[in-house]
């Protein structure tokens, strides 16, 4: 943040050479100047540089309000936020002002009054931009007060006449004045709320209990909804949509590479997660996704495979501490954890009752296998299998240290296999090491070239 400029009175503000500009203009005029200099308006968004951003910033352009479509944790909220930085870092507001408005313009009776008395002294202050963004989650008790403004009773016992402009309260969308307001779940708001609106977002008037006071206010209003809302819980009602300028629909990442970098991005981590196993958890999410047997009108969060590697290394955290590892490092072992808390975050059709453990198991050893596909392709195990179906065998388990692990592991005389696989995956620890080489035990498991039996927290391969 830098400082806050210099200017503290209006007579000061116009010697500085300050322009002013209304919200749309600086929005349009700011994502212009980031997007000449090769700046990147929207960091930490992944997988929607080909649909989803062009179309938003085309609707800024156009000074469009919009409304964001899509299922859970497609990262509309977070879309949504990042809007702040196309803001002016420093805007100047009169001091006191409830509604926030510019020096140059002020809109409110009371502001307008102390704007003639003081002229040149009117005081300023200075509102940085992450002041300029209000956010509200529709719920069903929220009021027309709430996002429109009420009559103050306190004004009112002041001595105020009741029919006294002054005696409003602002809600939300107009002391979001020269500012973004974002409401997300739209459409969980009671039509008779979303009516309160209307004249807000398109006439810029007030209208409380018979009261019309009419603002020019400078507000960019936003939202998000899951379009199953329409149906299920409540619908945008159509005048409202029409006054949205856009509606863009959201999507899950397109890519492997974009789901791997959100977990990477989001997931808070207690421990080390080999880059495989993140793989692991993005394919499985995308299974999840194209999965006859889950309800798709949910949808599968980008949520579920950032819990996922977040509990996966809590395993790995809880196994160092308990066998006294000096590196938490997270194997396939730990996968099995993450199916066992992750199911309450999906959806799935009626005619799967009792099959949801299965269900994850199945989908999960699929992404396991098409990773091994993916790393160890060309790799030939045969000396491995060869030594397994001699007799020997392999333990592993969540309670079961990498150095044991890597100790128990068959001997191959000369050959350099085990360097091979910890190779592919760039594995130099002893927990990298073991999560590389277990991860190909699994792999020829799920290949049917070996067998494993899992029980009491130990897994055996032979």
């Amino acid at each position: 943040m830098s400082e806050t400029p210099a200017p503290t009175t209006l007579g000061r503000l116009r010697a500085s050479g300050h322009l002013q500009r209304s919200l749309r203009t600086e929005l349009r005029e700011n994502l212009l100047a980031m997007l000449a200099a090769g700046v990147d308006p929207w960091p930490g968004l992944h997988g929607f540089d080909s649909t989803v951003i062009p179309q938003l910033e085309r609707a800024l352009l156009a000074g469009h309000d919009v409304v964001l479509l899509g299922e859970r944790g497609q990262g509309k909220t977070r879309l949504l936020r990042s809007l702040v930085g196309l803001l002016d870092e420093w805007t100047p507001v009169i001091a006191g002002a409830e509604l926030g408005e510019h020096p140059y313009d002020p809109i409110t009776p009371e502001s307008r009054r102390r704007a003639g008395e003081l002229g040149d002294d009117l005081p300023v202050e200075w509102r940085h931009r992450d002041e300029r963004y209000a956010e509200k989650l529709a719920t069903p008790d929220t009021s027309v007060g709430d996002l429109i403004g009420d009559v103050d009773p306190m004004k009112v016992a002041e001595g105020r006449r009741l029919g006294d402009p002054e005696t409003i309260h602002f809600g939300l969308i107009p002391r979001s004045h020269r500012g973004i307001v974002a409401i997300n779940e739209l459409p969980d708001l009671a039509e008779r709320i979303q009516v309160a609106m209307l004249n807000v977002m398109e006439e810029r008037d007030i209208q409380i209990r018979g009261y019309v006071l009419r603002l020019p206010l400078d507000t960019l209003v936003v939202a998000s909804a899951n379009p199953e809302d329409y149906t299920n819980r409540g619908r945008i009602i159509t005048p409202l949509k029409d006054r949205f300028g856009a509606e863009i629909r959201t999507h899950y990442p397109s890519e492997l590479e974009d789901e791997v970098a959100v977990i990477r991005q989001e997931a808070q981590l207690v421990a080390e997660v080999p880059d495989h196993l993140v793989e692991i958890l993005a394919r499985f999410t995308r299974n999840l996704r194209e999965s006859t047997s889950v309800d798709q009108r949910s949808g599968v969060s980008a949520r579920f495979a950032i819990a996922g590697a977040e509990t996966i290394a809590a395993s790995a955290l809880h196994r160092a501490t308990r066998q006294g590892e000096e590196q938490a490092v997270a194997r396939v072992v730990d996968l099995e954890t993450a199916v066992d808390v992750l199911g309450g975050k999906i959806e799935f059709e009626t005619g799967e009752e009792g099959r949801e453990g299965e269900i994850l198991t199945h989908l999960l050893r699929t992404a396991t296998a098409e990773s091994v596909r993916s790393h160890f392709r060309g790799l030939d195990f045969a000396l491995l299998v060869d030594r397994i179906e001699a007799g020997q065998m392999v333990t592993t388990g969540e309670q079961v240290t990498a150095r044991d692990f890597l100790t128990g592991l068959p001997v191959l005389g000369e050959s350099d296999l085990y360097d091979q696989v910890c190779d592919r995956l760039d594995a130099h620890n002893d927990g990298e090491r073991a999560g590389a080489i277990e991860l190909a035990l699994e792999g020829l498991y799920l290949a049917r070239k070996i067998s494993k039996e899992s029980s009491g927290g130990e897994t055996v391969y032979g």
